[in-house]
């Protein structure tokens, strides 16, 4: 899983396909369908296939000549739900884009405490839809993306045993980023005269290249916005303790 927030438009091959354990690299071990969704002006773009990226031709075409702003990707190995598109992340409804890492274990009571709405987009058998619209519901509630957000962490860090729920969610201007369960780093490059870098926030399930990635804490939420003070993306945490 691995999302992107970008000053400008970068290309999104290094990441993608070069790195030491890029998105492509990674799909050896997650071998059950990738989706890479990027947004332009004109909102998202969402690519999907149910198989293995290292291995696919389409994999390669998108990962090597697209560039973006903002991006969120995934590679996914089942748990929950067969090898199909329709439980291949990331999910999209609207503006929204989310992804997930992990397994949710009480299934049933999250989908529950979806409204009706929301649940009734849900196409596919995965947990990780499932929890998509039980996110979305807490944001419809709220009337606000960061405070629904953060609503949706705290009831989920205040079930027992809900399981490992890594997610990546955006709304199309700021991208959200949820560690519980399974590890999540935080890459940001800045611009240097040394090194002529697009500025860029990059948080992944896996340190993707040798650079110097940050471990986010566990049950840490942090959002990222394209532009902070000083016209470069950053990662600011949220409370919600």
């Amino acid at each position: 899983m691995f999302g992107l927030v970008a000053a400008r438009p970068v290309a999104l091959r290094v990441l993608l396909r070069d790195a030491p354990r890029s998105l492509s690299t990674l799909s050896r071990e997650h071998k059950d369908g990738w989706g890479i969704a990027t947004r332009g002006p004109e909102g998202w773009t969402l690519h999907k296939s149910t198989a293995c990226a290292a291995a696919c031709p389409r994999y390669d075409e998108v990962s090597s000549g697209t560039e973006a702003t903002m991006l969120i990707a995934h590679v996914r190995q089942k748990t929950v739900g067969e090898t199909a598109l329709s439980n291949t992340h990331p999910f999209q409804r609207g503006p929204f884009v989310f992804a997930h890492n992990g397994t949710v274990k009480d299934v049933a009571r999250v989908l529950a405490l979806a409204s009706r709405e929301r649940a009734a987009e849900v196409t596919g058998d995965t947990d990780s839809e499932r929890l998509f619209a039980f996110v979305a519901t807490r944001i419809d509630e709220a009337g606000d993306v960061e405070k629904g957000v953060i609503a949706a962490v705290r009831e989920l860090h205040a079930m027992r045993e809900v399981g490992s729920v890594n997610f990546l969610f955006s709304c199309g201007g700021r991208l959200y980023a949820h560690r519980l369960g399974r590890s999540l780093h935080v890459l940001e490059r800045h611009a240097t005269r040394e090194q002529r870098r697009t500025p860029a926030v990059v948080v992944a399930s896996e340190r993707l290249t040798d650079e110097a990635w940050t471990e986010l804490p566990e049950r840490a939420l942090v959002v990222i916005e394209p532009a902070g003070p000083d016209g470069e993306p950053r990662a600011r945490p949220l409370a919600v303790a």
